[in-house]
């Protein structure tokens, strides 16, 4: 697995949101690092190139290496004025193979407790999150957490084919089980979507969790005409193993449509999209209330 990393100093750590997480409700994103060390095969992050923040040893190497933001901590402390709503991270997941190693997450959590936002969420995959379990209980007590917890599939042999370097299935959901058993907030989002069974998947997703469901198909280009879209490398991993269909619109639709049955037949709210994600956004009261309307 590439763990490889480098530190660099930052000008700023805070973006002001733009696209699709300003229509799910954030005011800031948060990146501590350029560049990903799972390197999934359908990462869109490459895709987006300079308009990601990213410099051509990024895009041309994706997954080879990654840059730390050193002094994201202390400027993370000197940016929030209380009222911000941050996602971290729409580039890169905060809990990626090499923050192992680099450990940037730990300061970066230290300095929310202690200058805290109005909400904080994070999306990852990565069971080291577990590593830094009394800071987000900590921070929980401070502010709005939330974990969004990507799980792309049911079949472990397919998350093998699309993102080798990321834990196993299994892991994952024990992962989401923990957090939540602990008194963390967490999603399970299922995005993207992978070829799965979509009943089976959302099954253990409402048995792992007790929130809405999150999830959002791959992103293809005649559906999304601009910006990021779905990496070349997992459309030729799906047609080498004849899963074109899922990055067909109408058969994308088609899954979705059976996993909303599949969740609303088990009592719980279902989406895609920046409506989905806009659970992750929401101050604790309207959530409340919005999923006393909806029976998250």
């Amino acid at each position: 697995m590439p763990t490889a990393f480098h530190f660099a100093k930052a000008r700023s750590i805070l973006s002001v949101t733009r696209g699709f997480i300003a229509q799910a409700g954030f005011t800031h994103s948060l990146t501590p690092a350029r560049n990903c060390t799972y390197g999934c095969s359908y990462c869109y992050v490459p895709t987006l190139g300079f308009y990601g923040g990213l410099k051509p040893a990024d895009w041309q190497h994706w997954g080879e290496f990654t840059t730390f933001k050193s002094n994201a901590a202390p400027l993370l402390f000197n940016a929030i004025r209380g009222s911000e709503v941050i996602y971290c991270s729409p580039l890169v997941d905060p809990y990626q193979p090499a923050e192992k190693e680099g450990c940037l997450m730990p300061g970066i959590l230290d300095a929310l407790a202690q200058n805290p936002p109005s909400v904080f969420a994070i999306q990852t995959r990565g069971p080291l999150i577990l590593r830094d379990m009394r800071r987000l209980q900590n921070l929980a007590k401070r502010t709005t957490l939330r974990v969004s917890f990507s799980i792309t599939t049911n079949r472990d042999h397919i998350r093998r084919k699309y993102e080798p370097h990321c834990a196993t299935i299994e892991e994952r959901f024990d992962t989401v089980r923990q957090l939540r058993l602990a008194g963390i907030e967490t999603f399970a989002t299922l995005a993207p979507l992978l070829p799965c069974d979509p009943e089976l998947l959302i099954q253990t997703a409402v048995a792992a969790t007790e929130t809405g469901i999150i999830a959002d198909p791959l992103h293809i280009r005649d559906a999304k005409k601009h910006g990021a879209t779905t990496r070349a490398t997992a459309l030729r991993i799906s047609e080498r193993h004849g899963f074109l269909e899922w990055h067909d619109a109408k058969f994308q639709a088609g899954i979705v449509e059976r996993m909303r049955i599949a969740a609303e037949d088990a009592g719980r709210y279902f989406a895609i999209g920046a409506k989905a994600f806009s659970l992750l956004s929401q101050r604790k009261e309207t959530q409340e209330t919005t999923c006393n309307l909806r029976n998250c």
